[in-house]
C-alpha cells in the first residue's frame, strides 16, 4: 500500500507550516493532493519528495513561483548541487529524509561521506545524524513513516559506525579506564550504544561491548571476570518485567564500586531518585568528563 501523509505529517518533516502549504497549493499549484471522504487532504511519497526539494530550494532564496515553474528534473537538479555543497547541517537532515522515503541508498552514501569528509565523524554524528533520527523519531510516534524505512535508515548507520570502530587505530594512554557497555532486557535499539564505543575506543579507553537485551545476571559474570570502572547503557524503551526505579537500585546495590553512566529515554521523562553511583546524561558530549 503506497505511503500516506497527511498535512501535519509534511509539516514535521519539512519545517514549513501547514499553513503555508495551502497557500503554496492554492496560489502556485505545487501539490495537488488527495482527500478522504470527510475532505481531509493527504499526500503521497511523491509530495513529500517534492516538499523536501522545494524547501531546500527555498533556503537558498529561490522564490517559490521560480521553483513552481520548474520542472522535476531541474528541481532535483538542483537540489543535489546545493546539497552536496552546503556545510549547512539542517539542509543535510532534510537530504537524509529524502534518501529515507526514497530507500536510496547510494543517495545516503554520498550524504554521509561528504559529511564526513567536511565536519568529521563525530560532528556528522553528534549534529547530523542524532538530529535526523530526533526528527524521524517524531514521525515513528506519529505513525508518518513506516517499519521498512525506520529499519533501512537505521541499519545503513549502523554501518556507518561499526565501520568506523573497526578502522580505528589503537592509541595508548597512561592510565585507561574500562567501560562496560550494555543494553538491558527488551532494549534492542543500539545505535547510540555504538557510537559510545566509537568515542570511548577513539580516546583509548578499554570497552567490553556486551550488546542488546543483556540480564543483569550477565553483567555479574562480566564484573566477575574483569570489574570495570563503568557500566554504560541507554534506556530507550520501559525495561522488561521490572520498574525502572527498582532497576537502577538493584544495580546500585549490586555493583557499589562501578559507576553506571544512564542515559536514554526512559531517564529524561521520569522523576526518579538516583542512587549515589548512577549518573544520568543527555547527550555524547556529557560523557567526556569521564575520558
Amino acid at each position: 500500500m503506497p505511503a500516506k501523509y497527511s498535512i501535519k505529517d509534511l509539516e514535521r518533516l519539512s519545517g514549513i507550516k501547514a499553513h503555508t502549504l495551502r497557500i503554496w497549493e492554492q496560489r502556485y499549484e505545487l501539490f495537488s493532493p488527495a482527500r478522504t471522504t470527510t475532505n481531509i487532504r493527504w499526500y503521497t511519497a511523491g509530495d513529500l519528495r517534492k516538499l523536501l526539494n522545494v524547501s531546500v530550494l527555498n533556503n537558498h532564496g529561490i522564490k517559490i513561483s521560480k521553483i513552481a515553474s520548474m520542472n522535476e528534473d531541474a528541481i532535483n537538479k538542483l537540489v543535489v548541487e546545493y546539497t552536496e555543497s552546503t556545510s549547512d547541517e539542517t539542509e543535510q537532515v532534510t537530504a537524509l529524509v529524502m534518501a529515507m522515503v526514497d530507500l536510496n541508498e547510494a543517495r545516503f552514501d554520498k550524504i554521509i561521506s561528504l559529511c564526513f569528509m567536511r565536519f568529521g565523524f563525530e560532528k556528522t554524528v553528534e549534529e547530523i545524524i542524532y538530529p535526523f533520527f530526533r526528527k524521524i523519531g517524531v514521525m515513528w510516534q506519529t505513525g508518518s513513516i513506516n517499519p521498512v524505512q525506520e529499519h533501512f535508515i537505521s541499519n545503513l548507520v549502523r554501518q556507518k559506525i561499526i565501520v568506523a570502530i573497526d578502522g580505528l587505530v589503537p592509541t595508548q594512554i597512561e592510565q585507561p579506564k574500562t567501560f562496560v557497555l550494555y543494553l538491558p532486557n527488551n532494549e534492542l535499539h543500539e545505535l547510540s550504544l555504538l557510537y559510545y564505543c566509537y568515542k570511548i575506543r577513539s580516546r583509548g579507553h578499554q570497552v567490553i561491548y556486551l550488546g542488546q537485551s543483556v540480564p543483569v545476571e550477565d553483567l555479574e559474570t562480566s564484573f566477575d571476570q574483569r570489574p570495570p570502572h563503568f557500566f554504560l547503557t541507554v534506556l530507550t524503551h520501559e525495561i522488561k518485567d521490572v520498574n525502572l526505579q527498582e532497576y537502577l537500585n538493584r544495580l546500585s546495590k549490586k555493583f557499589p564500586e562501578s559507576t553506571f553512566l544512564v542515559s536514554g529515554f526512559q531517564m529524561m521523562k521520569r522523576k526518579l531518585s538516583l542512587p549515589r553511583n548512577i549518573q544520568v546524561f543527555k547527550d555524547p558530549s556529557d560523557i567526556h568528563v569521564h575520558l
